[in-house]
C-alpha cells in the first residue's frame, strides 16, 4: 500500500477547501480506506472541524516542518474511524520567514510524507489560501490537486492562476503532479450565475471538472461547530450525499487509471 497524495488548494479563501478536505476524507474513511489529513492552513479550520481545538494540538504540522519532528509522532486519530489528522497551529503563518534561508525548503513536507505513505490509502493536504511556501510544499509532495471553486464569476480568474502554478511546479519540482479535478462548491441551481459559470468551466476544462457538485447546504455549515464531518452529522443531507458521491467518483477515477496503466 502506498498512499495517493492529494492537495486541496485555491489561493482564494472561502471556497470550501477545509470543508472538502474534511468530508471527502471522512467519506473515503467510512468506505474502509485509511486516510490522513494534513492541515497546512494556519487558520486550522480543518483541525477545528474534526473536533480538535487549539488546546488539543500538542504536536502539529509546524513541528513537522520547522522542528523536524517525525510526522508519525505528530498525527492523532479523529472521531471518525480510519481517519487520522496532523493538526495545524497559527505559528505556521511565520513559516515563510523561518524557512527563508533553508535549502530545499519546498521539499520538507514530501520527505516527511515519504516516511508514512505506506500506512495510508490517501493523504489529503489542506492548503492555505495563498501560493506561498506551504502550498508549494504541498504541491511538491502530491500526486494530484483538487481545486475547489465557488460558482461565481471572479473565481474563473483565480483558476487560471492556479493552473499556471501547477504547470510551474510540474516543469521544475514535481513532474508527476496533475490536476485531479476542479470541484464546483456552494452550488445553487436556482442562481443564474451558477449555471453560467458551470457551463464555462465545463466547456473550458471538460472532464477535468468533477461531475459531482457540492450544494449550498445548511448541514455542511453546521457540522464544524459540532466537530464532526457532515457525513456523520447528517448522513442523509444533500451536502453529505454530495461528498459521498464525490468519494465514489474519485475512487472510480483511480480504478480507471489503474486499468489504463
Amino acid at each position: 500500500m502506498s498512499a495517493k497524495i492529494i492537495s486541496i488548494a485555491n489561493q482564494k479563501g472561502g471556497v470550501g477547501k477545509s470543508t472538502t478536505a474534511i468530508n471527502l476524507s471522512a467519506a473515503l474513511a467510512k468506505k474502509g480506506n485509511k486516510v490522513l489529513i494534513i492541515d497546512l492552513d494556519p487558520q486550522g479550520n480543518t483541525s477545528t472541524g474534526l473536533g480538535v481545538d487549539a488546546t488539543m494540538r500538542e504536536k502539529t504540522s509546524y513541528d513537522v516542518i520547522i522542528n523536524k519532528l517525525l510526522l508519525a509522532d505528530c498525527t492523532q486519530p479523529t472521531q471518525t474511524k480510519n481517519l487520522d489528522l496532523l493538526p495545524s497551529i497559527v505559528d505556521l503563518s511565520a513559516v515563510e520567514i523561518e524557512l527563508k534561508e533553508v535549502a530545499n525548503r519546498e521539499k520538507i513536507l514530501k520527505s516527511q510524507i515519504d516516511t508514512v505513505k505506506n500506512r495510508y490509502d490517501y493523504v489529503f493536504i489542506d492548503c492555505p489560501p495563498s501560493l506561498g511556501v506551504l502550498t508549494l510544499n504541498a504541491l511538491v509532495a502530491s500526486h494530484s490537486i483538487i481545486l475547489p471553486m465557488q460558482c461565481e464569476f471572479y473565481a474563473l480568474e483565480g483558476l487560471t492562476q492556479l493552473f499556471k502554478t501547477v504547470d510551474l511546479v510540474k516543469s521544475g519540482l514535481n513532474k508527476h503532479i496533475d490536476v485531479e479535478g476542479v470541484l464546483l462548491t456552494m452550488y445553487d441551481a436556482r442562481n443564474k450565475i451558477t449555471k453560467q459559470v458551470e457551463h464555462e468551466v465545463r466547456e473550458f476544462l471538460g472532464d477535468k471538472v468533477f461531475e459531482t457538485v457540492i450544494p449550498r447546504n445548511v448541514r455542511i455549515a453546521e457540522a464544524p461547530s459540532y466537530g464532526v464531518p457532515v457525513v456523520e452529522y447528517d448522513k442523509y443531507s444533500t451536502g453529505s450525499l454530495a461528498y459521498i458521491k464525490l468519494a465514489n467518483e474519485l475512487l472510480k477515477r483511480q480504478q480507471q487509471l489503474k486499468k489504463a496503466a
